[in-house]
């Protein structure tokens, strides 16, 4: 399989001045970093929550934690509903 996808299935990525194909590698950098600035604005969304929760500085300490791992808990919590 080529790593090289035409240029009309793209039409939206801008490219070099001369370049008619853009490769597969440039392509992911796109759709990791778009993800990385979801799972950033959820991070950032349930610390403020957690956080505001907590009723004492330790409290807000495992509320922090917890704004780290939160996509654990909704992927386990979704399977286990599917699971049903």
């Amino acid at each position: 399989m080529s790593d090289r996808v035409p240029l009309k299935a793209l039409a939206v990525v801008p490219l070099e001045r001369g370049r008619r194909y853009l490769s597969l590698k440039s392509m992911k950098k796109c759709v990791d970093s778009s993800g990385s600035c979801v799972y950033f604005l959820g991070l950032i969304g349930s610390a403020i929550y957690f956080i505001g929760q907590a009723g004492t500085f330790w409290m807000g300490v495992v509320g922090f934690f917890k704004a780290l791992v939160w996509p654990v808990f909704l992927v386990y919590y979704v399977l286990e509903f599917l699971a049903r």
